[in-house]
């Protein structure tokens, strides 16, 4: 018998009258936020402005969630399609389900549109959000905590999270203590941070247009991969592994491709970052020197 375990919250649902209050939106929204705050201050440092990122957040923010839903439900479209299934529950996203991979491609194009907007190269946006990004990841996970879901296979570690009847896997009835999956991922993506923070500190200028993102992916796919392998949710399989796998893999290489690619420097890669506003664009075009603004 296991005398030390972590136990599963009681519940993650409050009621406010007729508004339900779920712990699972609270941890995202903390994560945004948490992320918005993190890379104004990230972006001003570089000489922009802070209302550059918010109003970026305004376009990324529900690309990103629409895709991580959607990453979800394609990728495990029999959770929802089939026989016996309820199709409308695919619109259930406080029941879980958001795919990091969906959200970050998907979040991309939304950020494009924000940075175009603001006249912000997309390379340089992505390099100031990095840190900012896997911070919301790691508080975001959090919400599957209170889920009760994606945890790993039984275990009696110490740590070990024990998991209500209710949210067992339907084969294994009687076990209630399993690997907290969830915490090992936010755990590393707490140390991806604080990498990319240390890697942009010390190699700043080697850093840019778009290399502190990929080191970032790199970092993130790289500790996915073990969590993916400890992991016993549903998902689908292909010789052996599981989608996400193969799905970090093509991301890992071609973060590893880009990183080496672009190991040069190229004309422009030691100009300051764009102001990003009109009044950067006023200022220089006064000056006498060509406007800087680019899409």
């Amino acid at each position: 018998m296991n005398l030390a375990y972590l136990p599963s919250p009681s519940q993650g649902v409050w009621h406010l009258g007729p508004l339900p209050i779920r712990a699972y939106a609270l941890c995202i929204l903390a994560g945004i936020f948490t992320a918005v705050w993190l890379t104004g201050r990230r972006w001003e440092a570089r000489g922009g402005r802070r209302e550059d990122i918010a109003d970026i957040a305004i376009w990324a923010v529900p690309f990103g969630v629409l895709g991580g839903r959607l990453y979800h439900v394609i990728t495990d479209p029999e959770l929802y399609f089939t026989a016996g299934k309820q199709p409308v529950r695919a619109l259930y996203i406080w029941d879980g389900g958001l795919g990091i991979p969906g959200a970050v491609a998907l979040g991309a194009v939304g950020a494009w549109l924000g940075c175009r907007r603001r006249g912000i190269k997309l390379s340089d946006f992505a390099d100031a959000v990095a840190p900012g990004l896997v911070l919301a990841q790691a508080i975001g996970r959090w919400g599957n905590y209170f889920n009760q879901e994606l945890y790993g296979r039984p275990t009696h570690l110490p740590w070990a999270l024990q998991i209500d009847p209710a949210h067992r896997p339907a084969d294994m009835p009687t076990v209630g203590l399993y690997h907290p999956t969830f915490l090992y991922e936010s755990l590393w993506d707490l140390g991806v941070m604080a990498l990319l923070l240390w890697l942009d500190r010390r190699h700043h200028q080697r850093l840019r247009r778009g290399r502190l993102f990929a080191c970032y992916v790199l970092a993130y796919t790289t500790g996915r991969a073990w969590i993916e392998a400890l992991r016993i949710d549903h998902a689908n399989h292909f010789l052996g592994l599981r989608l996400n796998d193969y799905v970090s893999i093509v991301l890992f290489t071609g973060a590893l491709v880009y990183l080496i690619v672009s190991r040069r420097p190229r004309g422009g890669d030691d100009a300051p970052y764009p102001p990003g506003d009109d009044e950067g664009a006023a200022q220089s075009t006064a000056a006498g020197t060509p406007d800087r603004k680019q899409g």
